[in-house]
């Protein structure tokens, strides 16, 4: 066998190339969801993801119930059309209010007696199947289990198999569409490759399809960022999962908390949190591993209720409408920052966080739209050659970037395929989602 040095330059740069495809194989082409919402395991039913859109659009027609309010309530500039946005906002709450749902057993559940955990694990996971059946589960959905620390990983690891074991068997043998399991608080690889072992077991057990269970790493400790000797924590945590791991979703406030941040600053935009955020990006670029922002935790809810017999006053009314504008502006300022930092997915805890996660959205892609119409429809023109429009000067890269935009935009329901196809691109062209094939195909 000949050594190393003795190949070819072509062969070695053949070898080098190979390694570069299989570690960098670049986005993967399916949906990703825009949201997470996150809610107690013992509250989920299978009809929850409706219950909780309701409550969404109550709270919109309650507190924005036009477009001028939606306006003043978020601050939305001239360049966004309001009443597009809230009639979007409206329709997607009545179709599909939640993208993704992640039934926990963490923080959104803390700890309880083992008897209680596991009748919640087996009940929750007959709701998913109910839901499955019925057609009334979100596209994504998901479980968060404990973490992998020295008190809790038994518990952790038996929840994931109650709720497992429970929901396939009530299934005939299937899992949900784009199920996944999320590990919280990871410290070190051998945590991930804990639960990837403990899933591949049970897909022996249940005569799963090897791999079936998809996992999703919680980036919410300084060690997940930086491993002990000061390299990058996360490829190697990505690795333990045996190509497993799907996504890498952030944990502001644990992620926070543990860098000495006092409460009063534990928020979103805080720049520790800008700095871990970047480190996920620059190491999992290209890897197929999809990445989340975190959560605001300042929830919309109204201050005073009205009881039987007796209304809200004037001023009551008043002060409702405040905290849930105050709470909805700071929700709708978090997801435009996750945004324009290229973070298109991000958690929430509150059904009247809904309305405002899609106006962000929503506002985001629209105001963007004039201008980057134009550019992807002059530079596709141009077929490849570098092109200046208006003082903006495009590369290939750039016009897979542009192209990245109408594909996100129309896969979030923030833009429409009329609007898409102003680019003067076709459905095919779009669906292909590579800038690269188009200019081919039209070269050819």
């Amino acid at each position: 066998m000949r050594k190393k040095q003795d190949l070819t330059p072509k062969t070695r740069l053949r070898r080098t190339n190979e390694i570069v495809a299989r570690d960098f194989p670049g986005e993967r082409g399916d949906r990703q969801p825009v949201h997470t919402m996150y809610g107690g395991a013992h509250l989920f039913k299978a009809d929850s993801a409706s219950k909780l859109g309701a409550v969404a659009l109550a709270a919109l027609d309650e507190y924005a119930p036009d477009a001028q309010a939606l306006v003043t309530a978020l601050g939305l500039g001239a360049d966004v059309n309001a009443a597009a946005v809230r009639a979007r906002i409206v329709e997607k709450l009545r179709r599909e209010p939640i993208e993704d749902f992640r039934i926990d057993f963490e923080d959104g559940y803390g700890n309880r007696i083992d008897t209680e955990e596991d009748g919640h694990a087996e009940s929750a996971a007959r709701e998913v199947a109910a839901g499955l059946k019925a057609g009334t589960l979100p596209p994504f959905i998901g479980i968060r289990i404990k973490p992998m620390s020295k008190e809790l990983h038994a518990r952790s690891l038996r929840t994931l198999d109650v709720f497992v074991s429970t929901m396939v068997r009530a299934t005939g043998g299937m899992l949900p569409p784009n199920f996944v399991v999320t590990v919280p608080k990871l410290m070190a690889p051998g945590h991930v490759e804990a639960v990837a072992s403990a899933c591949a077991v049970l897909e022996r057990k249940l005569k799963l399809k090897k791999g079936a269970l998809k996992l999703e790493l919680m980036i919410e400790t300084p060690q997940s960022i930086l491993a002990p000797d000061g390299t990058s924590a996360l490829r190697p945590l990505v690795a333990a999962g045996g190509g497993r791991v799907t996504g890498a979703h952030f944990g502001t406030y644990d992620y926070t908390a543990l860098c000495g941040i006092t409460a009063s600053w534990q928020h979103m935009r805080h720049p520790v949190c800008d700095f871990a955020k970047h480190m996920m990006q620059v190491a999992l670029a290209q890897t197929g591993v999809r990445l989340s922002d975190g959560a605001t935790n300042i929830m919309p809810v109204a201050p005073h209720r009205a009881t039987a017999g007796r209304q809200l006053t004037t001023d009551q009314r008043r002060t409702n409408a405040e905290a849930v504008h105050r709470a909805w502006k700071t929700h709708f300022d978090d997801v435009r920052h996750s945004l324009v930092n290229g973070y298109y997915q991000g958690w929430d805890l509150h059904p009247a966080q809904l309305p405002t996660r899609y106006a962000a959205v929503y506002s985001f892609f629209l105001s963007a739209l004039p201008a980057a119409t134009a550019r992807l429809k002059n530079f596709v023109e141009k077929a490849a050659q570098a092109t200046l429009v208006g003082d903006v000067f495009d590369d290939a890269a750039t016009g897979q970037g542009l192209l990245n935009f109408f594909v996100r935009g129309l896969s979030s329901g923030a833009l429409t395929l009329d609007e898409a196809r102003q680019t003067g691109l076709t459905v095919e062209e779009l669906q292909g989602r590579s800038f690269l094939n188009i200019l081919d195909s039209r070269r050819a």
